[in-house]
């Protein structure tokens, strides 16, 4: 064939020099060899474009597993970059690649597929270029301002406290675990925290004292009235529980009658707990009443919801009083046992406003408008025994429960107290005498909900 050419040429050309017919055939190769390898290059980039693969977004700290195929026919060698500031490896695979693990930095971060084909030129490489998009972490997003350090009313952004309560004879007591969190909402702006918790027990007598108050946001001194309604109710309760023999004698008469809705003993009991409980709840009412007036401003500015329990175990079982004014949730869950459904008693009903999304606060004089009023407020029942007794605000009762009709469904609260202690980031240990529960319980109130950034607060009794 290339005697041919080389007659033809010569035919052609004449008497010419071999040297110019060197030069000739060499540049004449060399063009047909790079058209044919341009046409190849052209024709894999087709096939390697052609392909179609989807790149999901990916999430910081969230998994992340996704296959890219890369099964092109001609193409000998392929290699993937970019990844390397994501957190995330890539494993090589005869059809392409896997990439999986968790991303550690968001952003759009530009990936290339480098790839060569049989006869590619040494050190030459096509190239297929495509985004990986990794969200952030939602919880990135939120600021953590500090409050100002001239705000009146200062308060902590967060607090904590376990109460132990010693075996007694041999048998344990239940313990108390509290905490309360700035909500993302306020760390945002800078705002403090506006709930508040106070915890007690009588260690001469075992009864138990709770309190839990949620601050309004829209009120300037909500963090305030949460303070001091906490307070003013436990110290009230603390008091009138010292000497209450009378009391405890009118509680072990009703359990004797406790079926019948209409006894003495229950009016008795009744009676004691408006004395106590009630009068607690409004001594907190005009204790922040007084706070006001010495401010000269209006009382309404320190609005709070309250939240109040007190409780003691007897021979026959446990004694349970509440008052709830306000929104979040007080419950008396037992969980199940020996084959029977897990139970919930909510003591005391969610307490809306007017209008949907409202609720009612401790400040508002309706609430003591009048004896029936207040008792409408007032729970108080025995029980055998119970696993915890919870009093949380909204913070807490909204993103798991959602409805107030979620809030009367005992496998909700199941799986809300299973939660507590099964929590992957952060578990909460509620087990006898365990002092590390309060940090526990302050972690897990970290939470993520979407939607859902207000202060958050529960206290157990278990």
């Amino acid at each position: 064939m290339m005697e041919k050419i080389l007659d033809t040429i010569k035919q052609l050309s004449g008497d010419v020099s071999q040297n110019l017919i060197d030069k000739f055939l060499s540049n004449a190769v060399t063009k047909l060899w790079t058209e044919y390898i341009m046409d190849i290059e052209t024709i894999i980039k087709t096939k390697v474009d052609s392909l179609k693969f989807s790149i999901p977004n990916a999430s910081v700290k969230k998994g992340y597993h996704i296959e890219i195929p890369f099964n092109v026919e001609d193409v000998s060698e392929f290699l993937l970059e970019g990844l390397e500031e994501t957190g995330l490896n890539a494993e090589k695979t005869d059809n392409g690649y896997i990439i999986s693990g968790t991303p550690v930095k968001s952003g759009t971060f530009p990936l290339v597929m480098k790839y060569r084909y049989e006869g590619c030129l040494l050190g030459k490489s096509l190239e297929k270029k495509f985004d990986l998009i990794i969200n952030p972490d939602p919880r990135d997003l939120w600021k953590d301002l500090p409050v100002p350090e001239d705000i009146e009313y200062p308060k902590k952004n967060e607090d904590k406290k376990y109460v132990k309560v010693t075996a007694l004879d041999g048998t344990p007591r239940k313990d108390i675990v509290a905490a309360s969190k700035r909500g993302r909402s306020h760390a945002n702006e800078g705002k403090p925290r506006d709930d508040d918790f106070k915890l007690y027990h009588n260690d001469e007598n075992d009864w138990y004292v709770i309190a839990v108050a949620d601050g309004a946001g829209s009120a300037k001194y909500s963090r305030e009235g949460s303070r001091i309604a906490c307070e003013t109710a436990v110290n009230h309760c603390i008091n009138e529980l010292k000497n209450c023999e009378k009391f405890e004698e009118n509680i072990q008469q009703y359990n004797l009658f406790k079926d019948d809705s209409e006894s003495e003993a229950r009016k008795y009991v009744g009676d004691d707990i408006y004395k106590i409980i009630g009068a607690a709840a409004f001594k907190a009412h005009k204790a922040i009443d007084n706070e006001a007036d010495n401010k000269g401003v209006a009382s309404k500015l320190y609005a709070t919801t309250l939240l109040l329990a007190i409780a003691k175990k007897f021979n026959f079982g446990w004694f349970v009083a509440t008052f709830w004014v306000g929104d979040g949730a007080i419950c008396l869950y037992t969980e199940d046992k020996n084959g029977e459904q897990p139970k919930s008693t909510l003591l005391g009903v969610p307490d809306e406003g007017e209008y949907a999304g409202q609720t009612r606060f401790l400040t508002m004089p309706e609430i003591f408008k009048d004896s029936t009023s207040l008792y409408k407020r007032l729970r108080f029942r025995i029980v055998d025994d119970f696993t915890a007794l919870m009093l949380m605000t909204d913070g807490v009762s909204d993103p798991w429960f959602e409805t107030d009709s979620n809030l009367n469904n005992p496998e909700k609260w199941q799986k809300f107290y299973q939660e507590i202690q099964d929590n992957k980031e952060h578990p909460v240990l509620l087990d006898d005498d365990n002092e590390q529960a309060a940090q526990q319980l302050l972690d897990w109130l970290d939470f993520w909900s979407p939607g859902n950034h207000d202060d958050r607060t529960i206290a157990i009794l278990y």
